[in-house]
């Protein structure tokens, strides 16, 4: 994992650079400076970065993701097939796929409901402006999440987030997003149901989500 200093969420300041720790008895005299998305984008074009390295550009950090388990697939597979014909053509479903905010950070959320573009975003990623509903599925990534992931969703604007927690079978609603973090967290369990504005209407329930916990006997 390559590691950058962190820096205000958002993306609106460039994050500072820091030096380098002792290493035994010599201090190098050297500093580490933040990725841009721009560079970060470039190495992926000339396979410096490859697909299955697997990680996501935040707030200039390149950061490795976690492998996949199967349970986070699984629910990952649900959303896609509940979401893709409850929204329509109202919305692109986006799964495990990059956005960009500012000039810092690519993050890679599990799932997002992306404003529709007859271009289905081939000529540039989606912004914080495209996105109606961003999902993380998080087993034992909850606090990278919560903690590194929610708060530069909330500085960029994103409207809504929902982090769903499979440890503990509840996914956590956040909303009226702020410069710190989101200021309204509901947290849902199994026969409840979730609603948002970017479906339309429609509702899903949340043991739909997570799955009836019989999928594998």
């Amino acid at each position: 994992m390559l590691t950058k200093s962190p820096a205000p969420p958002g993306g609106r300041e460039r994050p500072r650079p820091r030096a380098v720790p002792t290493i035994g008895d010599l201090s190098l005299a050297v500093s580490l400076r933040p990725f841009s998305a721009d560079e970060y984008e470039a190495m992926i074009r000339t396979g410096v970065l490859r697909a299955d390295d697997r990680c996501e550009l935040l707030e200039g950090e390149i950061v490795e993701m976690s492998p996949l388990g199967s349970r986070h697939i699984a629910c990952v597979n649900r959303l896609v097939m509940r979401l893709v014909p409850l929204v329509g053509a109202s919305a692109i479903v986006s799964a495990q796929n990059s956005i960009r905010l500012g000039d810092y950070s690519e993050p890679q959320p599990d799932l997002a409901l992306l404003k529709p573009r007859p271009d289905f975003y081939e000529r540039s990623l989606p912004r914080a402006a495209d996105v109606l509903l961003l999902i993380e599925v998080s087993d034992t990534t909850l606090a990278y999440d919560r903690g590194a992931k929610l708060p530069i969703y909330a500085a960029n604007g994103i409207a809504e987030v929902w982090l769903v927690d499979l440890e503990a079978d509840t996914i956590e609603t956040h909303t009226d997003p702020a410069a710190h973090g989101y200021r309204k967290v509901r947290r849902a369990r199994r026969g409840d149901a979730l609603a948002s504005p970017a479906l339309a209407g429609a509702e899903l329930n949340v043991t739909d989500i997570l799955g009836t916990g019989t999928e594998q006997q």
